[in-house]
């Protein structure tokens, strides 16, 4: 059985690892993030995620009848207010990471993640939430869909040694 549940300082290392196998997926999609020298910055991401409930993971118990230091974590949500410093007119929450590892993709992991920060961030008093997703990421960006989300800002990027570039 899967539950997702508040992240706490104990279950940093697994949440790192899960961001580095994240990151290092994310290149398969032209992400730029170097997954093993960002762990101290996810490191220290995460902690402040935990002490700000921003940070849920998901656990797989190994069996019906083990206790929650037996059950694994298999995928984890990062998510806050944003707080940029610009004035809006709606309260704006940001989900910055949703992760799911490979063998227990497929099983609404990522949609129940996904769903309980919404509820977290909802009860806070955030009227939208906002996320990034790489452009080729199919299955992230169906997943995304089936929970409502619809492109609101894009994001061109370009090699300045590209041959368009002019004098």
């Amino acid at each position: 059985m899967t539950t997702v549940e508040r992240a706490d300082m104990d279950d940093l290392d697994a949440v790192v690892e899960c961001w580095v196998d994240l990151a290092a997926g994310q290149r398969d999609h032209d992400s730029h993030l170097l997954a093993n020298a960002n762990r101290d910055a996810v490191r220290e991401a995460a902690a402040r995620h935990v002490l700000t409930d921003g940070l849920l993971v998901a656990r797989e118990d190994a069996n019906d009848d083990a206790d929650d230091s037996d059950a694994a974590i298999v995928g984890f949500v990062m998510f806050g207010p944003q707080s940029d410093g610009y004035e809006r007119d709606v309260t704006r929450g940001f989900v910055r990471n949703v992760y799911v590892r490979p063998a227990y993709r497929g099983r609404g992991i990522g949609s129940a993640l996904l769903d309980a920060a919404e509820r977290r961030m909802a009860e806070a008093g955030v009227d939208v939430v906002a996320l990034e997703v790489m452009a080729d990421n199919e299955a992230a960006r169906r997943l995304y869909r089936r929970a409502g989300y619809r492109p609101h800002r894009l994001e061109l990027e370009k090699p300045l040694e590209s041959d368009t570039h002019t004098n």
